[in-house]
This record gives C-alpha cells, structure tokens and sequence, in this order.
C-alpha cells in the first residue's frame, strides 16, 4: 500500500469488526510471504515480533498506540517499533484516522488507526461482502476457505511471544576497566554433571540432598520468649495494652525456664505488693523479680498455680455472697436484736411527732388520689406498719407497691417480722 492508501478514507480494506478476525489477518499475511520491505531498514518482512506488536494494539479499546508504550511493552527500542507500525501500515492492515504530531502547550500526540483487513485477504480464502468502501462487512465463506480459517482461529487464540536471543550481541571479549581482555568464562569452579550412562541408569545423585517432608520449625529461645509474651497480653487483662517486646524481655529468665502462661500469670497475681509501680510491663516486672530461682521446679509451680486458683475461687465466692442479712431474720445476737427494736420505735416516734395524723379516705383504686393523698398515705405506713398486709389483701400486692413504693412495703413487713418473730408475709427481698 503506497502512503496515499494509507489513509481510511482512501484504502481499499475494510474495517474489521473485532480485534480478533483482525489477528486472523494479521497470521495469514505474515504466513503467506507476500509482503517484502521495499526500504534499506527495518525487518525484510513480517516476523513474530511485528505479531506480537500487533497483538498489543489489538487489545486497545481506543485504537491510539503511543511508541513509547509499544516500546515497553514488546521491550524494543523505538526506532524498532516504528519499522513494523511502517510494516503494518503497508500491507493494508493499518490505516491512518488522524496522524500524531506536536500540539503548541500540550505536547506529542500519538496517531490514531483504525484495524482493516485488506482486500487480498477476503479474496484468498473465499469471504463475501456486502457494503462499500471500507465499511464492506462478511456475511459468508467459501467452502475451500473454512479449513483455512479455522487454522487461523488458533493462532489469532495463542499468544505470540517474541522468541529469546540465543547469541550474544557481540562476539568481541568484553574488557576490564584497565583494558585487560577477560575470557566468557568463569575462573570459579563448576558444577559437576554425571555422564549420560550414570543418568541413564538411574545411579547418578544430585549433590544437594533434599529433604521430601520437612516437619513444623521448632521456636528458639528468643522466639519462645515472644510466644509467652503474646500469650500473657492474651491472657492477662491487666497486660492487654501492654507491648509485646517489652513483655518478652521481662519473661525471659521464666520463658527460658520453660514456665507456662498460667504458671507466670500465677506467679504475678498471687503476691501483691502493697506498693507497686503504675505501669503494667513494670507491676509484671516488680512481681516476677527472681521468681525463676525461687521456684525452679516444676512442683513447685504446680503448688503456685492451686494456691492462686484457690484463692480466686475464694475471691470470687466473697464477691456473689450476700453482703447484707435478710430482713426476716434480723440480727443474730440478743443486743443487736434490742439495739434494732429501740432504732425501730426511735424512728416511729419521731415520725409521729413531725407529721400529725390524717384521717385517711376510703378508696377504690389509687389513680383517685392525689400527689397530697399519697404522700399522707405513705407517712401512714411509715408510723404505722399494720397498714401494710390490710392495704395489700385490700389492693392486691402490685398496686400496694405501686402506692406506697417497694422500699417502703419491705421495709414495714420487716418491722412486722422483727415485731412478731416470725411472719407470715415477708419482704421481696
């Protein structure tokens, strides 16, 4: 194609439809040897690198490849890349929509293609078209062309790969800073291969030995310091903000020991200082100071961790006990019994003094009274506690509560209790 073809509205080929009946093209022209480079440079004709360039620009959405990222892409130089665009261009399956030039504040633009399949093409294996100019579209095949193109499908399904340089660049010995020549071979001592025969045979060994199962690695010492330390920032919820590595340098002397996270939990819990320091790395610190030659044996920590966990069973058995008497009861000794009947009718009668008795109205249900009403009613029961089981049988329990408030109801019934020794109702609680 001379370079005025070169252009879309000038070539002869079509437009392809898809980037993969171009790469159908692009196989049958550089397999066919009809395409010869009339110039002194660049490639004599169409090779796997001109394939592999075309693959790229293929894959673009936009049909605008830049030189630069065909370059690093195919890994060639420029000049390189610009020899098969030239190539591509002059066996029609390129064709100019706009061409790339330099823009005055913007920069280098890259030309603008458009993927064609040429004439020629259509022509061998037999396609037919419908259409003109370059917007012809196929709607069939001849029947000697289907085995053609299915050997086409496959290569445009492969991915073509420039082939490695197996020669070296240049055959000259390369030379040293001072100009002294070297030879291409190494002075260092090579590698022993068996004959063929040994291999052959089966009696020729590698001489690295390599093992089939490698079981789990084992943890040094310094490792096992850091599995302790992690364990215990677990464990521990005093020591869970503290640092890992800090943690580790305080548990050296009993991770080397070969103490349990248990054991130095035990060990820092079950003697506390009175005065301790603030930060928990330095309270760990204070508190395992020579506990790895105090107790060196693994009985001896054993003991330790029962001593601990007994004394928080015991902690935890003090903290679910109840922390008051129950009210029925009341005191167990006979003093205390006379103090709580004297505090009892102390504060009776000050109640009585400071609020003077109200004739109470009857009532049906308490939503009838009033804010005075109920405040009346509850000093009431203060003064008098006998109120209590005859509002109840009278109101039921719940609305009893709700009047005179189930502080007030248990404490009345408890005074009834201590007053009569025993009860029969008793305070919810």
């Amino acid at each position: 194609m001379t370079a005025a073809s070169q252009w879309l509205h000038a070539t002869t080929g079509r437009i392809a439809t898809d980037p993969y009946s171009w790469m159908q093209a692009v196989h049958w022209i550089h397999g066919s040897g009809l395409y010869t480079n009339p110039h002194n440079d660049g490639p004599r004709t169409l090779n796997t690198t001109t394939v592999a360039i075309a693959q790229e620009i293929s894959a673009l959405t936009e049909c605008r490849p830049s030189i630069a990222y065909l370059a690093r892409k195919v890994k060639l130089s420029p000049r390189s890349v610009k020899y098969h665009l030239r190539m591509l261009r002059e066996t029609g399956l390129l064709v100019y929509r706009s061409k790339g030039t330099r823009i005055a504040g913007v920069g280098g633009r890259a030309s603008e293609f458009e993927r064609t399949i040429p004439v020629v093409f259509d022509e061998a294996l037999g396609i037919r078209t419908v259409g003109e100019g370059a917007t012809r579209r196929p709607v069939g095949i001849a029947e000697k062309g289907r085995k053609a193109i299915g050997k086409l499908a496959k290569k445009a399904a492969r991915k073509t790969r420039r082939p490695r340089r197996r020669t070296p660049v240049s055959s000259r010995t390369r030379c040293t800073p001072m100009q002294v020549g070297t030879s291409g071979t190494s002075t260092a001592g090579s590698t022993h291969s068996p004959s063929e025969s040994k291999l052959a045979s089966g009696t020729g060994k590698s001489p690295t030995i390599k093992s089939s199962k490698r079981g789990p690695r084992k943890l040094n010492k310094v490792g096992r310091r850091y599995q302790l330390a992690r364990e215990l920032t677990q464990m521990v919820p005093w020591l869970h903000n503290a640092s890992v590595a800090r943690v580790a340098w305080i548990v050296r002397h009993v991770a080397d020991e070969g103490w349990t996270a248990l054991e130095v939990q035990a060990a820092a819990e079950l003697f506390v200082a009175e005065r301790e320091p603030r930060r928990p790395s330095a309270v760990l610190a204070w508190r395992l100071r020579g506990a790895h030659t105090l107790f060196n044996t693994p009985g001896k920590r054993r003991v330790v961790v029962e001593q601990w966990q007994d004394s928080r069973r015991a902690e935890k058995a003090r903290h679910t006990e109840p922390a008051y008497v129950p009210a029925q009861q009341g005191p167990r000794s006979a003093a205390a019994r006379r103090e709580w009947d004297q505090a009892a009718a102390a504060i009776r009668e000050q109640l009585t003094q400071r609020q003077p008795e109200q004739e109470l109205l009857p009532m049906s249900s308490i939503e009838e009274l009033t804010r005075d009403e109920v405040i009346a009613h509850r000093v009431e029961a203060m003064t008098n506690p006998e109120i209590i089981p005859e509002m109840i049988r009278v109101l039921g329990e719940r609305d009893t509560r709700r009047l005179y408030t189930s502080r007030l109801v248990d404490q009345c019934l408890a005074q009834l209790a201590i007053a009569a020794r025993t009860a029969d109702l008793t305070p919810a609680f």
